[in-house]
């Protein structure tokens, strides 16, 4: 072997996490040959190379994800390949080559940790990222838990509320509630009632009821009105359908 070759074999180590490689199985997928053709073709290429003593730094084994057998193969660096594949006709050559491409395109794009650490500029900016990051985390965690116990509430509510009480239980004012009911088909007054209906579909989807309710007259006499009232169903539907622009004006005005 020449002094050349000794020098190379001494250079190279396909179990070094930063050198690229391609394994002979890949080679062997992308050329649509035979693994075991291909393993001979390695073997003949490495001993002209670097004599036999050098095939060792390039021997590896794959498991099958299958029947966990393990099998023996080969991981070439690029020069290697190239070598390899020089007898090739252009199409596998073309493939081969493409495939190089985006393993050194991959490894370009991956952060370079090493001299993020040496790079003081660098750490700042990875910390900056980092943090941006938890604290995106944070407030979306922050969200979640107002919208957790929001569904608490609805949850422990029992039995049909009147639209009162249920803009209390969402934390709405009562008045933005009936604008959004009536707006959205909840709700509705017959002509000349004053106390508001629900409609048949929302009746018939169990999300509202009616109710009959007493009422104090200014006279001191009572007067028994149907009330229209959202049921538990209706609270949980409605927390999800309500903007959140109505809860803000709620919660900060």
């Amino acid at each position: 072997m020449s002094t050349s070759a000794q020098r190379m074999n001494e250079m190279i180590s396909v179990n070094d996490p930063t050198q690229l490689t391609m394994s002979s199985i890949e080679i062997a997928e992308l050329t649509q040959k035979r693994h075991d053709n291909v393993m001979r073709d390695i073997r003949t290429m490495l001993v002209e190379l670097h004599g036999e003593g050098g095939i060792l730094r390039f021997e590896d084994t794959h498991t099958n994800p299958q029947n966990k057998q393990t099998y023996p193969v080969f991981k070439l660096p690029k020069r290697e390949t190239l070598v390899l594949i020089a007898g090739y006709n252009i199409t596998l050559r073309a493939k081969i080559i493409d495939r190089w491409d985006e393993l050194e395109n991959e490894k370009k794009a991956a952060p370079d940790f090493h001299a993020v650490l040496n790079d003081p500029s660098a750490m700042r900016g990875l910390l900056l990222s980092y943090t941006e990051k938890v604290l995106a985390l944070e407030e979306k965690n922050k969200e979640l838990t107002a919208d957790s116990e929001a569904l608490n509430r609805i949850a422990k509510a029992e039995g049909s509320l009147c639209i009162t009480d249920a803009a209390k239980t969402l934390q709405i004012r009562p008045k933005n509630l009936f604008t959004w009911l009536q707006r959205h088909g909840w709700i509705y007054k017959r002509i000349g009632c004053a106390h508001y209906c629900a409609y048949q579909d929302k009746l018939n989807r169990g999300l509202m009821e009616h109710k009959s309710t007493t009422v104090l007259r200014s006279d001191g006499t009572e007067k028994v009105t149907p009330q229209a009232r959202v049921t538990p169903e209706g609270l949980e539907k409605l927390a999800k359908l309500l903007p959140p622009e109505i809860t803000e004006v709620a919660v900060n005005g």
